[in-house]
């Protein structure tokens, strides 16, 4: 039984969190320009959301951008905490934004960071840390490879 049904399933029952049920889901959207002869290591901030976010789903929609550009998908401190990379790569490892457009990719785990494991944790116990560190973090695509040639990228972040 997962966490939820055993709780439900205790004697007495056990009030669940509404991170893990019944909770309200939200949804942090960011659409951006790609330019062609953008480099390796560009980044496009997509959307924030809190560090207590229980990430449902991440969709990713692309124009077909060129024949080189890839990028990850992962979170950076906002530009008031610094903009520091937290893990580039959270998310999406990789992503080829150049093999035909993309309509909906899920991208929530697949570069294997953020697991199926996960999927119970708010975002701050997610990246490893001892207590919530209550403040937003970007999500945002890292190039890791130049793009030649202009178009669009969206993202679409569903958490609870």
């Amino acid at each position: 039984k997962s966490g939820a049904i055993t709780n439900r399933d205790s004697s007495p029952s056990v009030k669940n969190n509404p991170i893990l049920e019944g909770g309200v889901m939200k949804c942090a959207t960011g659409t951006v320009e790609a330019a062609n002869g953008d480099s390796i290591g560009s980044v496009y901030i997509m959307c924030s959301v809190p560090s207590n976010a229980r990430i449902n789903q991440i969709l990713l929609y692309s124009d077909d951008i060129g024949t080189t550009t890839v990028a990850d998908i992962g979170l950076y401190d906002t530009t008031a905490n610094g903009s520091a990379v937290v893990d580039a790569d959270f998310f999406a490892s990789a992503v080829s934004l150049k093999d035909g457009a993309l309509n909906g990719s899920d991208v929530t785990h697949e570069a294997g960071v953020y697991g199926v494991e996960d999927c119970e944790q708010p975002l701050w116990q997610a990246l490893g840390l001892s207590a919530d560190s209550k403040k937003m973090y970007d999500i945002a695509l890292t190039l890791t490879a130049a793009a030649d040639a202009a178009g669009t990228i969206s993202l679409k972040v569903m958490y609870i």
